[in-house]
């Protein structure tokens, strides 16, 4: 993918079932570098339960490869792991974002739609796992009467740009597991 994740234009009836390919096709595209479990679940209050898999979702023309967090306005958003703050972005379809690079520079995590940012977040600053990162809205073009947390992964090509990366998928990053059971 080359640009930013896919529209988030999630309708609460409308989940597609997971499909067994999806996870075949993450592992293809290099899972193994991110051990499943691996990363914190950036939504307060949210339990592994509660994830679906979406990624593999049609969302207009464009694949999903983003997991949406659903979550009442205003819940804190906090990073899934060490790293630093790429960039901060303001965007037509995520809105408020943050791209957070990991520690070893090698993926990126966006996080989009937010309400706001953590107060004193900036470019450049170094983040703990569980550090707040802002917290949960319907910025850009998520429905405003569905607010949550759009997250994505992205392993990051030689030239480390915040922009664009080959999608990871983040289900089993986040619930240790392929697919519900």
């Amino acid at each position: 993918m080359a640009g930013l994740p896919g529209a988030c234009l999630l309708s609460l009836g409308l989940l597609m079932a997971f499909s067994p390919a999806s996870a075949q096709r993450s592992a293809a595209a290099g899972l193994s570098a991110v051990a499943p479990g691996s990363l914190r679940i950036p939504v307060l209050g949210v339990e592994a339960s509660m994830i679906q898999d979406h990624f593999d979702e049609v969302r207009g023309a464009q694949r999903h490869e983003a997991l949406d967090i659903m979550a009442p306005r205003g819940t804190p958003v906090v990073a899934v792991a060490d790293g630093r703050v790429a960039k901060l972005f303001t965007s037509k379809p995520g809105g408020l974002t943050v791209y957070q690079f990991d520690s070893s520079g090698r993926f990126a995590f966006y996080y989009a739609h937010l309400d706001r940012y953590a107060h004193g977040l900036k470019e450049g600053a170094l983040l703990k796992r569980g550090d707040a990162i802002g917290a949960v809205g319907s910025t850009g073009n998520a429905l405003p009467d569905a607010p949550h947390l759009h997250f994505a992964v992205f392993r990051l090509g030689p030239g480390r740009e915040w922009w664009k990366g080959t999608p990871l998928n983040p289900y089993p990053m986040l619930v240790g597991r392929h697919g519900p059971r």
